[in-house]
């Protein structure tokens, strides 16, 4: 199985992972850090799958409905063609937005008599039992889940257990948790595919997009929205467990949790395209998480309802992704200390005091939690962490939580300008105590660059964000070498690594998506864009046929690995075309 072959469809409740083999092979219900109901992604052998898909076994295309999240699969066959629309619903309904947990499945015949082939057969999360069918009249309804779990269809009854039929004419598949169809069929799912292309195509021309690499742009917030858990505001890293960075590398991470680091730069991404309404449901999220945490001693990550995330286990009788395991479930990075998500968390809150729209959430105890932020963030400045790339090795005062927690400090400063005077003098006092020692620390005169941690002289991709964040002037000498050393140093055919050096698992041994979009974004706030513009057209080529990336690329195979889709990918793209694009008025 190749991640290139996957398309992704969900409505901001769930999601699902189709091949072009008209298989969903990933669906966590009822949302996406549940248990597994289809998972032969993890388990080719014994996971759950829901299939349809050419009697012959053919493969099919794969292309997105324009502008939308409905996935249509196509299929050529010896006795004609077929395809099937896959996609979850989402509209507005009563003034509010209807997501049931419904997977709704099209097939319509295109030419001649396809002979075509459907099977359900869920398993029970990550035990994979075999679950009790219990057969209606044009339903199958599947015994042991937490919540009724019902595959509602006008196809025959008799034809879902795999075994052959002609497609005629139109039919339907809707597969439900919880409540079940009892309406019209038909006129049901094809209501609900209606309205759900509506809705996406109007959420679309809600963007604001750059002059070039529009499609891009446009499949990255369609992907980057579907990681958005509407019900708290959460925004999970990816949709899947422990696709490994690379081959045999044992790096197999479950990610269907939310990062309050990852989340912040996705809010900067939706920031850049305008919508609003997705950086509101965050900041309130995180508002949630810090008013548990009465002493901010906060996790990195955290569950989509905002509890703390289950302990890391492998799951040893699972085979993997391929056979390449191991399979995790939880994420042992909730317990590291991780000292730059402080920055992280005052640079997403700080907005409700420098933008009106926020006035709602205006108020002096959000003032007071930036300010208790922004006093965690310099008292934990130059202590050893795990980092951003969370080792499992030695912690040392890595650069990067520094720089954050730099920027928590200084940023503060610049709310307390407006909104706390007499507060404003100590914070910019303290950011420029840790500003010097960064300084003295990390910058490294023997390789002409900041370097990943105090006293070291090993380089860090993620420290290319120094340019952005205005750590220094965008001219000063230290950050443009700063930047062509890592480009030069962590580059392979063009990539970048995040760094070099063992991290407890040996060294990585793919490059890492997101860095070429910080370079991208780098080379363009210090001024050379043409450059920027030579890097982005690169890092587009990686993108799938679908538009989609996951988070690591194996060079020089070209192959992507990693959980999938990655919502750090995406919103990297969305950064790199702002930054490497010309603007609109010098287009038109």
């Amino acid at each position: 199985m190749l991640l290139e072959d996957l398309g992704v469809i969900g409505n901001c409740q769930f999601s699902a992972l189709v091949d072009r083999g008209g298989e969903i092979v990933w669906c966590c219900l009822p949302r996406f850090d549940s248990e597994p109901v289809f998972s032969t992604l993890l388990d080719a052998g014994h996971g759950g799958k829901f299939a349809a898909f050419p009697a012959e076994g053919e493969i099919g295309v794969q292309r997105y409905i324009e502008n939308t999240n409905i996935l249509e699969t196509r299929f050529q066959t010896g006795t004609g063609s077929f395809r099937i629309l896959d996609f979850a619903p989402r509209f507005m309904q009563h003034d509010r937005l209807f997501r049931p947990t419904q997977l709704h499945r099209i097939l319509e015949p295109i030419e001649g008599t396809p002979r075509i082939r459907v099977s359900c057969e869920p398993r029970l999360g990550w035990s994979r039992k075999p679950v009790a069918r219990l057969l209606g009249s044009n339903h199958i309804r599947f015994e042991g889940f937490d919540s009724q779990l019902r595959l509602t269809s006008d196809i025959p009854v008799s034809y879902l257990g795999g075994q052959p039929f002609t497609l005629t004419e139109r039919r339907h598949l809707v597969l439900t948790w919880g409540a079940p169809v009892e309406e019209a069929l038909r006129p049901l799912s094809e209501r609900l595919l209606t309205e759900t292309e509506q809705y996406w195509r109007r959420w679309v021309k809600h963007c604001s997009i750059p002059p070039i690499y529009q499609s891009a742009v446009i499949r990255s917030a369609l992907t980057l929205k579907l990681h958005c858990f509407e019900d708290t505001g959460a925004i999970v890293a990816a949709m899947t467990t422990s696709i490994p960075e690379s081959p045999g590398s044992g790096r197999t991470w479950d990610y269907r949790y939310c990062w309050l680091r990852d989340a912040y730069y996705s809010l900067g991404a939706l920031q850049l395209l305008g919508h609003f309404e997705e950086r509101e449901n965050f900041i309130n999220y995180l508002l949630n998480i810090a008013g548990g945490s009465p002493n901010l001693d906060l996790s990195p990550l955290y569950r989509v309802d905002g509890s703390v995330c289950p302990e890391e286990r492998i799951l040893e009788d699972w085979p993997g992704f391929n056979g390449d395991g191991p399979v995790r479930v939880g994420n042992s990075a909730a317990l590291h200390r991780q000292n730059d998500l402080f920055g992280e968390m005052v640079l997403a809150l700080a907005p409700i005091f420098a933008d009106d729209r926020f006035s709602a959430e205006r108020s002096p105890a959000a003032l007071k939690l930036i300010e208790r932020l922004a006093r965690k963030a310099i008292s934990v400045a130059g202590i050893p962490d795990a980092g951003i790339w969370e080792y499992r090795t030695e912690w040392k005062p890595q650069t990067f939580s520094n720089l954050m927690c730099w920027a928590a400090t200084d940023r503060m400063a610049r709310v307390a300008a407006q909104n706390a005077p007499h507060l404003e003098q100590e914070f910019r006092s303290a950011a420029e105590k840790i500003r010097e020692e960064l300084i003295a620390c990390a910058w490294c005169a023997e390789i002409g660059s900041f370097t990943a941690s105090y006293g070291s002289h090993d380089l860090d991709a993620s420290l290319l964000q120094m340019a952005r964040l205005r750590f220094l002037p965008l001219h000063d000498e230290r950050i443009v070498k700063t930047v062509d050393a890592i480009r030069d140093g962590l580059s392979r055919d063009g990539w970048l690594y995040r760094y070099r050096f063992d991290d407890g698992f040996g060294a990585p041994a793919s490059a890492f998506i997101i860095c070429m979009f910080w370079l991208i974004e780098a080379l363009g706030d210090i001024g050379r864009k043409t450059e920027a513009k030579i890097v982005m057209d690169r890092a587009h080529a990686a993108i799938s046929t679908l538009g989609l990336l996951s988070e690591d690329y194996e060079l020089p195979k070209l192959r992507m690995w990693g959980n999938f889709p990655q919502a750090y990918s995406h919103a990297g793209v969305i950064h790199a075309a702002f930054a490497a694009a010309p603007e609109w008025a010098d287009v038109l």
